[in-house]
């Protein structure tokens, strides 16, 4: 049995074809930070045509109760996008794909109770064997995605610790459980009994904690443009339950350019997809490794802004390395100001940018495009590393595990493996730290704080830039 197809109007098709294309069209500008804002215009208009061409031929829902729902949704948004701080835009990432994974089981939902409203099942009820597929892993999907991202938010926000969280047997247990789900969708083809609907949302509620729960805050990166594609798969499976192509061509786009996203962001991290699944930085060894927290009692030089003024401005090569300690503190519009300061004494400045600093992909680009850093001067991991052996100074404000020698020379350290920026090979380096009471996001650890060409500058980001800038100044 197929769908209940219904003849599409062609200006309809036209449409979303029209709206695919301006996805795509998006996609292909944000893959640049110069592009990026004329690409957030083409997705805003792609989507503009796709509602807009479906509230034109809906059917189920009347058209007052649509736009009800779309204003008290757009209005709950627009609050919340400009209260929301930049240093939580990677936990509002995540609450945004738990709401679109929630949104795909609330749909699978709806068409399992009323299948004949969706067009899915024929006279008697049955449900068409290909839509219980589509059911069946739409809403597996979704389930994962809302779970794992409402762990992923607990996690970026601080509610539970960023450490793995190490179950007995958990491998045992999430192999069991999607063998489970994935034999109860098969099943569902010959039962379409609600005990076999509502057990395969409920273990792939479960699955999604399970899943997120044991990977450590050093791969948070991956997981947020994981659960971005599983929030993409799941909108796309959706799509075909309700027959519609702008879903199943905007999850698809999201699904995959996620997908490549987290390949490339593994790679980065000299990582396998799997083994960020299955914990990645999260083993066993791993996980014990930053327990003991930092090791406070080592000697370290510490300088001051105007030390660290003095030795920039005599520099003839300065890298400057952006993390969460600078977006925690909004610095990046004084970090700005001080690369400016130093370009107008002679000196060359570059910014480096590691794959995974910050909590999500690409979030130190966003703050240096937002002070408006020129998009020549930021390098990626692999176009600079080799550079900070000519440097004078590496400038590293904010960013622990990304710098940390700890995943070259530890097996037993939880980044192990992980590519970084090679500050330590610079001249000087001058690391901006609150304190030297906390380790970084992974719990480890820095021996570059300890090493006889660095100088700590321990305060808030923001002020010591501040003061940097001053003793430029003068």
């Amino acid at each position: 049995m197929e769908h209940a197809l219904t003849e599409t109007p062609a200006w309809v098709a036209i449409a979303y074809l029209v709206s695919g294309v301006l996805f795509i069209l998006a996609l292909r500008g944000l893959s640049s930070p110069a592009t990026s804002q004329r690409g957030n215009r083409y997705g805003m208009i792609g989507m503009a045509i796709a509602v807009g061409t479906t509230l034109a031929i809906h059917e189920i829902a009347s058209l007052p109760e649509i736009l009800g729902a779309i204003a008290i949704g757009g209005i709950i948004g627009f609050v919340i996008a400009k209260r929301i701080a930049m240093t939580a835009m990677p936990q509002l990432v995540a609450a945004f794909h738990s709401l679109v994974g929630l949104a795909a089981v609330l749909v699978g939902a709806a068409a399992y109770l009323n299948p004949t409203a969706f067009g899915i099942a024929d006279a008697a009820g049955e449900i068409f064997q290909v839509s219980r597929i589509e059911l069946g892993l739409g809403v597996a999907i979704g389930a994962i995605t809302f779970s794992g991202s409402v762990i992923a938010f607990l996690k970026l926000n601080g509610n539970m610790s960023g450490a793995p969280i190490m179950l007995p047997g958990r491998h045992v247990i999430n192999l069991g459980t999607l063998a489970l789900i994935l034999g109860l969708i098969a099943y569902f083809l010959t039962d379409q009994s609600p005990w076999v609907f509502w057990t395969v949302t409920a273990l792939s509620f479960a699955i999604g904690f399970l899943l997120i729960i044991p990977i450590g805050g050093a791969d948070m990166p991956v997981v947020v443009s994981m659960l971005n594609s599983y929030s993409g798969w799941a909108a796309a499976a959706m799509g075909f339950t309700l027959q519609n192509s702008a879903m199943i061509i905007t999850g698809a786009l999201v699904g995959s350019s996620g997908a490549i996203l987290s390949y490339i962001m593994c790679r980065a991290m000299n990582r396998s997809f799997i083994s960020v699944i299955a914990g990645g930085f999260g083993s066993d060894a791993g996980a014990g490794a930053g327990a003991g927290g930092p090791v406070i009692d080592r000697p370290y030089k510490r300088g001051s802004a105007e030390d660290a003024a003095f030795v920039m401005k005599n520099a003839q090569k300065v890298i400057i390395v952006p993390g969460y300690g600078m977006a925690v503190s909004q610095a990046q519009h004084t970090l700005r100001e001080m690369g400016d300061l130093l370009k107008k004494e002679g000196v060359e400045v570059k910014y480096a940018i590691h794959p995974v600093a910050g909590r999500m992909p690409g979030h130190m680009n966003v703050l240096l495009a937002e002070a408006n850093v020129p998009y020549d001067e930021v390098f990626e991991l692999e176009d600079i590393n080799s550079e900070f052996a000519q440097a004078d100074v590496a400038f590293v404000i904010g960013a622990n595990d990304v710098t940390n020698p700890a995943a070259k020379t530890d097996k037993t350290s939880p980044i192990y493996g992980m590519p970084i920026l090679d500050v330590e090979k610079a001249g000087t380096v001058l690391f901006v730290k609150r304190s030297m009471g906390g380790a970084g996001y992974a719990g480890v650890d820095n021996e570059v704080f300890y090493r006889d060409n660095t100088m700590m500058l321990l305060a808030d980001a923001k002020k010591m830039v501040e003061e940097i800038v001053k003793g430029l100044a003068h």
